[in-house]
């Protein structure tokens, strides 16, 4: 799956607090690097390559009228993002997008990983690209937040009902504290800035589904035969993607200044 279902991503981060009033640059930056190393950022415009990370994108972009969403690609479904970034935002499975008076710019992050399985490191550069205003065809490809929220419940009762005639929902021993996890996750402990109720109810939803299609995906459970494995994969593929969505969605802001 392109999105890592133990965390909010990078973009997602980034994007609910540069749809804030008045981000403020060193806050922003702590929030979106967490453990990793210091976000590097090139592309920016009016920066130098050498020594721009986030506090200088917030301070370019965290002020004046802006729209910002975080995109979330997968092979086959481009989910609003440009096409002169497509590929680029497909392979990192995320992307923000910022339109501001001065233009529209998608930003994509490449993460190199290094360290030990137990203790891991992450390097993180993001790329800003200039694109052209993507406004109408990210509103076309998420929808508004209500229908994020509908359609993610829908896709819920939907995907279980789909795992349950298949006799595929059957969770491992071992996921059970996964499960845990899931059920306790709330946008409260997440280092983003205070939401309003329905965009935290869909971000925690979506998350909520990408962590079962990620446990699901690793176990043909009951599936018997390849037609019910060919079932279950197209029936998350499906969660997946409006999880994908709906996740996006909820970070979409537009900003008077």
């Amino acid at each position: 799956m392109p999105v890592s279902p133990s965390a909010l991503p990078r973009s997602v981060v980034l994007a609910l607090w540069l749809g804030t009033q008045r981000p403020a640059p060193g806050v922003v930056a702590r929030c979106v690097q967490d453990d990793d190393e210091p976000h590097t950022v090139t592309g920016l415009p009016g920066h130098d390559t050498i020594g721009t990370g986030l506090r200088d994108l917030t301070g370019s972009w965290g002020t004046g009228p802006r729209e910002v969403v975080a995109l979330l690609p997968a092979p086959g479904d481009p989910a609003g993002v440009p096409a002169p970034v497509t590929a680029t935002a497909t392979d990192a499975g995320e992307c923000l997008a910022v339109t501001t008076a001065q233009g529209s710019w998608v930003v994509v992050p490449h993460v190199t990983t290094f360290g030990s399985t137990l203790e891991p490191g992450h390097l993180v550069e993001w790329q800003v690209r200039p694109v052209p205003p993507w406004s109408t065809a990210v509103a076309g490809a998420l929808g508004s937040l209500a229908d994020a929220e509908r359609e993610l419940r829908t896709s819920l009762i939907t995907a279980t009902d789909a795992l349950d005639q298949l006799a595929v929902a059957r969770w491992r021993d071992e996921a059970a504290d996964v499960i845990e996890r899931v059920r306790g996750a709330s946008a409260q402990a997440w280092p983003v800035p205070p939401l309003d109720g329905r965009r935290a109810r869909v971000l925690e939803l979506a998350l909520r589904l990408l962590d079962i299609v990620g446990l699901a995906a690793d176990d043909d459970g009951g599936a018997v035969n390849l037609w019910q494995v060919d079932q279950r994969s197209a029936a998350l593929r499906e969660v997946e993607r409006t999880a994908r969505h709906a996740l996006a969605a909820a970070t979409y802001a537009r900003v008077d200044g």
